[in-house]
């Protein structure tokens, strides 16, 4: 072939050293519509705004519920580690209170009925676990 330069109408790949438009996946002669490059700035901007605030919401409520879950294991660390000699019966409501020395103790004893220093009432599951069932935030005083 000659080293000669093609016109533009024509489609000649200089590596292969071949005529090639059949092989494009567009339009190669002139009167094929021309090829536009569409904006489509503002549809990426909308969409990654989107995607952003679905990312964060799902971000907040795993946040959230990791934050439950901590609560959770630190209040059955608690009542674990507290003090009672007796056997915890499935599904029935106990009560964590504090002695003089600030060590924990669980009691069947409501809080209504006496005044030592209350933390919070808890039932322990089928699965183990103690839950609390009270409505007061003392999460200040699991420190």
């Amino acid at each position: 072939m000659s080293d000669t330069k093609k016109p533009d109408n024509i489609v000649f790949n200089e590596e292969t050293q071949k005529y090639d438009a059949a092989l494009k996946p567009y339009a190669t002669n002139v009167g094929a519509p021309a090829i536009k490059v569409t904006e489509n700035i503002t549809w990426k901007n909308k969409n990654v705004h989107k995607a952003n605030q679905q990312i964060k919401a799902k971000y907040l409520e795993l946040k959230a519920e990791y934050e439950k879950m901590m609560a959770e294991l630190e209040y059955n660390n608690l009542v674990y580690n507290a003090k009672f000699s007796f056997q915890p019966i499935i599904g029935d409501t106990y009560h964590l209170y504090r002695d003089k020395n600030g060590q924990p103790f669980l009691s069947i004893i409501a809080p209504d009925q006496c005044d030592f220093d209350f933390i919070g009432s808890f039932y322990l599951n089928s699965e183990h676990i103690w839950k609390r069932i009270d409505d007061k935030d003392t999460t200040d005083q699991l420190q």
